[in-house]
This record gives C-alpha cells, structure tokens and sequence, in this order.
C-alpha cells in the first residue's frame, strides 16, 4: 500500500455541513501531519449561518475550541491598574453631570482633561469630583480620585449649587474647575466664575501646555487663550479615561446655611416616548427586518418606557414612519441605551448609533455586525425574547423599569 496520506472526501463533506452531528468535531480540529504532528488548517473555514448564508470564519468561533478561548467570565477578565493618589497637596475640581443617576458621556470627557492637567502638576494632584444627587452606577472607571457626594440639594437649584461649590472652593483650594459646557453645567459654571471673581473659558475643546483654544461664532472660529481657573469644556475636548481604575474615596463638606430657592422645581413632567425626537432620546427600542409581531414590539417599547426607532428594512416595508429611520440615511443618535432588535448591523445603521453608549442586540445571527458592536447580545427568536422581556417588565413596579435601564 502506498504511504501517502488521502483526504477522505466525506469528513471533508461533514466539515463543512454544520448540521451533521459530527461537524463540531470534525470542523477546525487540529489534525495530525504525516510525521505525527499537530497542525492546523491554515486556510480559514466557511461557516453557515441561521440565514443560510456563508461565512468566512477568520477566528474559528464555531468550534468547540474557539467559543471556549473567547467566552470569558467576568471574574476571569483582566482587572485594571489601580491608580492611587496619596496625601493630595493639589485638588482639580470636576462638576459631574448625572443623566438618570449615571454619570453622562460629556462628564466623562471632562474628566479625562482633569487627569491630564493632573498628570502635568509638579506636586501630587487629584481629581476632585463633585455630584449633587444620587449615583446609581460605579464610577471608579471613569477617572475620580476624590469623591465629593452633596445630598439634600434636589431638582434644579442654581443658587445652591453655586454656593456648595464656593465652600468646596474654599476648603479644598483646587487649582482648576472644570465644567462641561452643556446645560445647567454650563450656568453653575459661569454663576462660580462670577462668585469667584474669574473670567471663565468657554467652549473649551483643546489643551496645549499654558495655553487652551476655545470654540466661537457659532463654532466657526478658534480663540487661544491662557490657562485659567474656570473652564467650561466640550464634548470630545479629551479622551475618556480607560487605562486605570480610579480609588473615587468619598471626602467631606460641612454643608453652611445655604441660599433658598428662588425657583421651585416641581419634579419631571411625565413626556409621552413617542413624542421625544430621536435624536434627544436616551433611551431607544429599536426594530429590524427580524421583527414579525409588531404589536409585540410597540407593547414593549411601551412597558419599558421606551422611544422606538427602526431600521431602513422596517421603515421602507411600511412597518414604521420614516421619522423613526435610525442611521446615516435616517436620524443620528446618542441615546444612553439602545436596544436593537432583528436588525444585523449596516453600515449605515451603525454610523448612526457611534455615539450611543451601550448596545444591546437580540438577534438569531450571532455573526452579524451588531452583535459585534452591542457590548450585550442575546442569541435568540426576537419574539420569544421579546415576550420574556414584556414579562420581566410587567412585573416590575410602575416607573423603576425605565430608570433600571
């Protein structure tokens, strides 16, 4: 008999048919070369998907091997540095903006310019920040060295807010404030400028050593100018911290007599989702071409409280109104959560979710594009997952499933 090694035509069949039951086995195992070594298949393989379509598996995740060296658990995953700072003699101050008890996009940027001026200080420096409210997440990621919690200041109240500053000004003496120059961040910061005597920098989106440049006209034009105490900063004016944790100890404030209201803030007013422009919601429940019951689909955006948006599929086969078409050829968003049901992930759908923050996909296909964008994917029948979703919700006690979100 000859020695030379054939390829058996029918093992080679059931490698590539996922639904033989020996495909697992057979497909991406090392095999053994004519010396009696292991070798790969150096040549990527094709998979086919729930939508019967193939797929160029680059990593070898259908196999046995590769899901179990890419599924991690959360306590096997790599913890990051912890970045300590011992007996401060500097503080820089940080106004954190809250968006439903988590910290916004927008506060995290700011921090990220925070470090980077502490980074810089010839004696040790810590980010000080400051929150009016209660923090429903942790924040020990996002670049807080000293924490500064001031309770008992509810709703919208300028006055105070600028006069907890002032006495945080005077206890901890912080080189810098540092504001986000968006909403009532905007006004506390140039109320504090003006307690404090300072001329503030706003629309500050780039630091260069002594010397910061500030956006005017409309955005059209750059001003340079000097650093100074108070500065109101842009969204993107830095990149968020992601290299460390951060310690955020809680520090102390012995709260003085502080001004009354001036205006009384009767609570949030109760807004229809459907009503929320798009581009402003912070929470999305968004449909595809993966969507079969829609009354489903309207019912749960309902219970979770939920503004709806649609794929270009959806939108063009009649199922939504163009007005709720998410993507480049539809409305750009920025929501806080978005939840993508039955859609697979074009381009241009993407490029219309880049600035949300956390993606939760629910799709059969677990190749798909949004899969891989979602930090969150539930593999699944959207209807089936959906319906579980619509029960959880029910249960929950009215006005605490949108705030859990």
């Amino acid at each position: 008999m000859s020695d030379i090694i054939r390829k058996d035509p029918r093992l080679a069949w059931i490698a590539r048919n996922r639904l033989h039951p020996r495909h697992t086995e057979l497909s991406g195992q090392p095999q053994r070369g004519p010396t009696g070594l292991l070798r790969k298949n150096p040549r990527p393989q094709w998979q086919y998907g729930p939508s019967g379509l193939r797929r160029l598996d680059r990593l070898n995740m259908h196999s046995a091997a590769g899901v179990t060296s890419l599924v991690r658990k959360a306590s096997e995953q790599a913890a990051l540095p912890l970045h300590q700072v011992d007996n401060p003699q500097h503080y820089i101050a940080v106004w954190l903006p809250l968006s439903g008890g988590r910290l916004t996009a927008h506060g995290k940027d700011v921090l990220g310019l925070a470090q980077q001026l502490a980074a810089v200080q010839h004696q040790t420096t810590a980010v000080l920040g400051l929150v009016c409210g209660e923090l429903k997440e942790s924040i020990d990621e996002a670049g807080v060295d000293r924490l500064l919690q001031l309770d008992g200041v509810d709703g919208y109240q300028p006055e105070a807010w600028a006069e907890l500053c002032l006495q945080a000004d005077s206890d901890y003496q912080p080189l810098h404030w540092l504001l986000p120059d968006a909403g009532e961040s905007a006004e506390l910061g140039r109320r504090l400028a003006v307690a404090l005597g300072e001329r503030p920098a706003t629309g500050v989106w780039k630091w260069e050593g002594e010397q910061i440049i500030a956006r005017s006209g409309a955005g059209h034009q750059d001003i340079v100018r000097p650093l100074c105490r108070v500065m109101l900063a842009l969204e993107e004016c830095a990149m968020p911290c992601t290299e460390y944790r951060y310690e955020a100890l809680p520090v102390s404030l012995e709260v003085e007599t502080l001004p009354a209201a001036r205006v009384q803030d009767q609570g949030r007013v109760a807004v229809d989702p459907a009503d929320i422009p798009l581009a402003e919601a912070e929470f999305i429940l968004s449909a595809g071409n993966g969507v079969h019951d829609w009354e489903q689909f309207h019912q749960a955006a309902t219970l979770l409280g939920a503004a709806e948006g649609a794929s270009r599929v959806a939108v063009d086969d009649g199922f939504m109104p163009r007005n709720r078409q998410v993507g480049a050829t539809g409305t750009w968003v920025s929501a806080r959560v978005y939840i993508a049901v039955g859609i697979s992930g074009a381009v241009q759908h993407l490029q219309g979710i880049g600035k949300v923050e956390k993606v939760v996909a629910i799709n059969q296909d677990a190749d798909c594009d949004m899969v891989k964008r979602a930090g969150l994917s539930a593999i699944g029948d959207s209807g089936e997952i959906l319906a579980a979703l619509v029960a959880l919700a029910s249960a929950q006690p009215a006005g605490e499933v949108s705030d859990a979100a």
